[in-house]
């Protein structure tokens, strides 16, 4: 009998704090997960992972996780994959545009609320961000 292997998901997330959380948060929900704190080349990223899903800050050092969601979205390789767009400023994403982004999550944010919509997101892979999106209590 095959064995499945864990869904992937990578997660780019300046701040350590909560990139610790999220890294225990998906690891005690079976998921494997690859974590970076920028990402310089998203495609190696992605290339060398193959995630089922990309988590982005919005606000990280160089490009921001707009402009690498746009890329992976435009990429013939990589528009499949879902891409969740998670920051403190939920009006850029209101003002700038999803950047094809599969979603959106404002912090602060409910772990059970983030685990959901990146289930629902891997489940549904061709969803796209409507432009609305739920505040939830702080982590």
């Amino acid at each position: 009998m095959k064995e499945l292997k864990p869904k992937g998901i990578l997660i780019i997330e300046n701040d350590e704090s909560v990139l610790e959380v999220l890294q225990e948060i998906f690891k005690n929900e079976g998921y494997e997960t690859h974590c970076y704190r920028q990402a310089d080349d998203i495609f190696k990223l992605v290339d060398d992972f193959k995630p089922d899903l990309v988590l982005l800050d919005y606000i990280l050092p160089g490009i921001n996780g707009g402009e690498l969601c746009a890329q992976l979205k435009k990429d013939p390789e990589t528009r499949h994959i879902p891409v969740v767009i998670c920051s403190a400023y939920p009006q850029v994403m209101l003002s700038l545009g999803s950047y094809g982004c599969n979603a959106f999550i404002a912090k602060p944010f409910e772990l059970t609320d983030m685990v959901a919509q990146i289930e629902d997101c891997i489940k549904n892979p061709d969803q796209v961000f409507s432009g609305r999106y739920q505040r939830s209590a702080r982590i």
